[in-house]
Order: C-alpha cells, then structure tokens, then sequence
C-alpha cells in the first residue's frame, strides 16, 4: 500500500458538506483532545475554525514548547543548476522560460560553500532543476561531497529518483530530502504540468516514501498553496506526513506551506491564500501532529515570519538567494522564483533571539 490509496480515499471527498456540519461545539472538543484523528484536523482547517485561531494558537504553542522546546534550526538553500525539462505552468525554470541557464563547476560549487560557511550555518539545501542530462546523479553526489567539507547536514530538493539513487545520496552523504508533490489534486496536477518527467503524478506522489526506505533522516514535503483551495491541499500534506510518520518512525519527518511567488512566465490560475490561512494550517498541523517538523521560507515576507516563530515553526531559511552561484558569483543563473524575506543569517538570528527563542545551526552531525 502506498499513499496513492490513501488519497483515493478521499478524491471525491464532499469538503464543502463536511465543513457546513462543523459547529462550535465539535471545535472546543477537539481542542480539549489529548489527541486528535485525521477528521479533527479536517474540522481544525474548517471556515468555522477560524474563530477559535487564538485558542488553537495557544495549544499549537504549547505542544510546540513541549516537543521542540524555544529552538529554531536555520538553514539555507544552495542552486547549483537551473536548467530544465518540464514544462510546469507556475514555475520560473519551466524549459520554455526565457532565462539565463546555468550549472555550477566543482570550483563554483566550492566558493559558494565556502561563501555560506562563513555564516555560521551548518545546514544547507542543494537545488537543480529537473534535468537528468544537465545535473545527473553522479554531479549532484560530487557536489555533496564537496559541500561536506563545509556542512554537518546536506539536504538535497531536486528531481525525484529511485530508491537506489537515494541510497546512493545517503552513503555520500545526504541526510535529507524536500519534495513536494505541488498540488495533490490529481486533475489539476496533469493541467499545470504540461509536460516533461513530472508530469507522472505517481512517481512524484512516491517519491518521499523512496527516501524513507533509502534511510534519510529527515523528508520534507508539501504543496504549493495557490494551485487549488488551500484546505484541501493541505489536507493531504497532513494526511500525507502522518501516513509517513507513522509508517517510517525512524525517519524526521516535514513540512513546508509555500505559497506561489512571482516567477518567470505568466501563470494566472491562483487560488487566493491570505495569512490567516496559513496562520490556521500551521496550527491545524501542529496540534494534528505533535513531532512534526514545520519549515518556513523565504517565500514569506519578514514580519510575517516573524510573528509565525512561536507557534509551531522549528526551521527557516536565512541567507537566501535563489539564483545558481546567488551566494558568491556575479555570473548567476536566473532564480526559481522571487523572494520576500531578504534578511542575513546574521539578522534572522537577532530577531530570532528577540523573541526569546534560540536559534541553532547545527542540530546533529553524522558519524
């Protein structure tokens, strides 16, 4: 059994019937639960919920003290290759977008590392685009190794592979893996990736499992909220990060609730998502499931974020650029998307240390 069943559960699911049937009464029991079941979560991503956000704020923050106590673990994203094949409406590497293309040398891949390590961050992401031609399996592993001279943790966030390839990524070095499905809608998944190797919606859906069984440590997932009704979507990514918390224990498992940023190309099919959404799926998840991991990006704009650190988010990008070579080239490859949050390692720490929270740059270290 894989997630696929899961979801097939609830393809045709009446959401807007469910939520008309959520009353007051069904939310205060919720939050009076020790634990609550995939149902609950739904109610706590109801219309209805939203005006019990202070209450669920106070349990989500009061969970989040006792499993992760006043830490915030702070990472960055690292490009080392834009170039691409799909043709994926909503993305600025879509193959038909106009931009300027490039793949980090070994010596580029070295400065750069060298660039972030002087900010003190022990924790770094390794992106490319989805071009097995232009970055295959044996750059991205030659790139590890150079980067793990550098840092105690290297997460890699590019095309999705097969078991063995992951495998491959662990006994180089790799600890964890970020892929999300985007949009779990499967209908809508097909009409925004026009073509390419992502458009098999299968292989994708997957692709966390794979790195769960290849032994990484940590597997972040979710959607791109905007693609569809932000309540389904992140219904799903709930249902999907508890179908893997409970099936690979041993593994950490994440999630990200980006939002579409402006990008290269035009796509206009968005689905509004204001703050006080977000505001309510972090809390929603965080009360849904305890231990897991919740990582904010830059995608978000400063202030925002910072207001989000007390209740329940235990990662966040600092640093950002996401342009290939953004940290130490002036010949760079177009970024991925715009960001909102454009602040230092240096300054995320002293808000991060405002708020009576530290921050962490190296949380653990294999041997």
């Amino acid at each position: 059994m894989g997630f696929y069943d899961v979801y097939i559960n609830f393809k045709d699911f009446d959401y807007d019937a469910f939520f008309e049937n959520v009353t007051s009464t069904e939310i205060k029991r919720i939050l009076n639960k020790n634990k609550i079941n995939i149902y609950d979560f739904l109610a706590l991503l109801s219309p209805k919920a939203e005006s019990f956000l202070e209450e669920m704020a106070q349990k989500a923050h009061a969970l989040s003290l006792q499993h992760f106590g006043k830490t915030i673990l702070l990472f960055t994203p690292m490009y080392i290759g834009n170039f691409c094949v799909n043709r994926c409406a909503y993305c600025g590497f879509n193959v038909d977008n106009n931009i300027k293309r490039k793949k980090l040398s070994p010596e580029e891949i070295e400065r750069e590392a060298i660039s972030i390590a002087k900010t003190g961050l022990k924790h770094i992401l390794v992106l490319t685009g989805e071009s097995p031609n232009a970055t295959p399996v044996s750059y991205i592993i030659d790139a590890v190794k150079i980067l793990k001279k550098y840092f105690d943790s290297v997460g890699i966030e590019v095309y999705p592979l097969t078991q063995e390839d992951y495998e491959r990524m662990v006994e180089a070095g790799v600890d964890n893996l970020a892929v999300y499905q985007e949009v779990y809608d499967e209908k809508i998944y097909d009409r925004v990736h026009i073509s390419g190797p992502k458009k098999d919606y299968h292989f994708r859906l997957d692709t966390p499992e794979r790195g769960c069984k290849a032994k990484m440590r940590n597997v972040n997932i979710g959607a791109l909220l905007g693609l569809n009704e932000w309540r389904r979507e992140a219904f799903m990514s709930g249902l999907h990060a508890n179908y893997l918390q409970n099936k690979y224990p041993d593994v950490c498992i994440s999630i990200s609730p980006p939002r579409i940023r402006p990008h290269a190309g035009c796509f206009d099919e968005v689905h509004n998502v204001s703050d006080k959404n977000i505001v309510q799926y972090l809390l929603a998840l965080r009360i849904f499931m305890p231990y897991l991991g919740i990582t904010l990006s830059t995608r978000e704009r400063a202030s925002f974020r910072d207001h989000l650190i007390p209740l329940g988010v235990t990662k966040m990008s600092a640093g950002v650029s996401t342009e290939v070579g953004g940290h130490s080239s002036n010949d760079k490859g177009e970024g991925q998307f715009e960001i909102s949050d454009n602040r230092s390692v240096e300054e995320m720490k002293n808000v991060i240390l405002s708020k009576g929270y530290q921050p962490v740059f190296k949380d653990w270290m294999q041997i």
